[in-house]
């Protein structure tokens, strides 16, 4: 039985798992660097640790330091989150031999899956479609130049260690092949600490499309159908929903079949996602598999009403699966919008800082997952979101009604720049209104003045508001957090006290 669940993570999705922990009966222990002394997750948990100074390599990415956190709370199992040392076999394997619980897939099918290459064979010999391109791993632009002579281009050049859309480049002539082959290696290199690729046939306007499963220790594997990912930017997520308005039930049915074969190939457990290319005429290729919970979690939660990170919990604590595949289906549409401190008219450079007046949306259908407060600060040692957004509608029409309603409502002010503005031009779009889109719909669509901030109604209420909040001294915008509710027998300062000595 487990009893107290440390976190290594931060955010909004540290403070994701601190609600599934107190939902399941479980105390929960977040880990923080220097920088997160004052974060959200730090002052929801019921123990905390500080791990180390602000940049992640001498914090959140200290192997040593977590486990020693775990060991001095108490802490019987880690839950990684996503990022960070979420798909870390190296890690898993550590917090196994420390005689913890490890919240995840077992390390061999992160190892299978973390190398791209590896993912690629695997996934081709249990039967599953994968793209055409080189066997193994290449080094040399004259084993690229031969693969593109076979397959033709455009082809894909892609770090076999990669992830989060860094280390791959298309090549669309022979010409620019020497210049990308070095740019991904150089790349691969800094990024991952290994410079092997491979190359993949470019799929022309391709849809990104993921499946979401679950598995348990007992056999039993399903999948929760699909989500569509295909509104990204420099190959990373923007926008997702479920269900995809591209994919046919007869489709559906196949790549969730597909996902759970490729799941039970690699022996995996835990939740996770495959991760799909799909082309104009709805043939679906393998991508990659994802060994950890996704970014884009809840519009699967919220179409088939499973609490994906209480699952997670269950399973580690050795739990059947409580479904069946024929149990399952998908009711409704929900969209998510990744909101993040980020300039989209210079590039969608960080902008972090901090936040002065927060209002986040409420109302029918409307989830938003966020690990900040008014006066906190999003740093600039991390990556830069500040909540994840998600509207439920009966129909994809309504709920994008409620995500433009909530963006809308949405009001922050402070010394940081937000997308908001991005997301509200997003779902405006005819082309996105209409499901015509693909991975190119930003890189074709958007541009600076495409999505004007001084037009924008929310903006003029924010700086309202925040008036009236500097007059009247109101704690929603002085960045007074309100005190904890005691819990059970515990008042909230005792919990204070507790969590102050684990600090000291």
């Amino acid at each position: 039985m487990l009893k107290r669940v440390l976190i290594a993570n931060r955010g909004e999705i540290a403070v994701r798992i601190i609600r599934a922990c107190r939902e399941l009966g479980l105390e929960s222990v977040a880990i923080y660097s220097e920088a997160d002394r004052g974060a959200l997750h730090v002052r929801q948990a019921d123990y905390a640790a500080l791990v180390g100074a602000a940049p992640a390599a001498e914090s959140y990415l200290r192997i040593d330091r977590i486990l020693e956190a775990a060991r001095k709370t108490g802490a019987d199992a880690v839950h990684p989150g996503y990022g960070f040392f979420s798909e870390n076999a190296e890690f898993a394997r550590a917090v196994r031999n420390a005689g913890l619980v490890w919240i995840g897939p077992p390390p061999d099918a992160i190892e299978h899956m973390g190398d791209k290459v590896e993912a690629r064979k695997l996934m081709a010999n249990a039967g599953v479609p994968v793209v055409p391109g080189s066997p193994g791993t290449l080094e040399t632009e004259a084993q690229v130049r031969e693969i593109a002579n076979q397959i033709g281009f455009p082809i894909m050049i892609k770090a076999a260690a990669g992830g989060g859309g860094k280390g791959m480049r298309m090549v669309e002539s022979d010409k620019d092949l020497g210049s990308i082959v070095r740019t991904v290696s150089s790349e691969a290199r800094s990024s991952f600490g290994d410079g092997r690729f491979y190359v993949e046939k470019f799929v022309r306007k391709p849809r990104h499309i993921e499946v979401q499963v679950l598995a348990d220790e007992h056999g039993n594997t399903i999948h929760l159908f699909e989500r569509e990912c295909s509104i990204q930017r420099r190959h990373q997520k923007v926008v997702e929903e479920s269900p995809s308005p591209f994919v046919t039930p007869a489709m559906r049915a196949k790549m969730g079949a597909v996902a759970v074969q490729a799941a039970k190939a690699v022996g995996y457990t835990s939740a996770g996602t495959v991760e799909f290319l799909a082309d104009a005429d709805r043939n679906f290729y393998f991508l990659e598999m994802n060994t950890r919970i996704q970014v884009e979690h809840p519009v699967t939660e919220m179409v088939t009403g499973i609490d994906l990170v209480r699952a997670q919990i269950e399973i580690a604590a050795g739990k059947k699966l409580g479904w069946k595949q024929s149990d399952l289906t998908q009711r409704g549409w929900a969209i998510e919008c990744r909101i993040y401190a980020e300039d989209p008219d210079a590039g969608f450079v960080p902008a972090p800082g901090k936040i002065q007046t927060l209002r986040f949306p409420e109302g029918p259908g409307v989830r938003n997952d966020a690990g900040v407060y008014a006066g906190s600060e999003v740093p600039m040692f991390y990556d830069p979101m500040i909540s994840k957004l998600a509207a439920w509608g009966a129909n994809r029409a309504e709920a994008a009604d409620r995500m433009r309603r909530a963006l809308d409502e949405f009001i922050i002010t402070g010394e940081l720049v937000t997308n908001l503005s991005f997301h509200r031009w997003i779902l405006r779009h005819p082309r996105f209104l209409n499901g015509d889109f693909d991975t190119n719909f930003i890189s074709q669509e958007f541009h600076p003045s495409a999505a004007p901030n001084a037009e924008d109604p929310a903006r003029t209420a924010a700086i309202f508001l925040a008036a009236i909040a500097s007059q009247n001294g109101a704690n929603h915008s002085n960045g007074q957090m309100p005190a904890r509710p005691a819990q059970s027998a515990m008042s909230p300062w005792r919990n204070l006290a507790r969590i102050d000595a684990l600090r000291r």
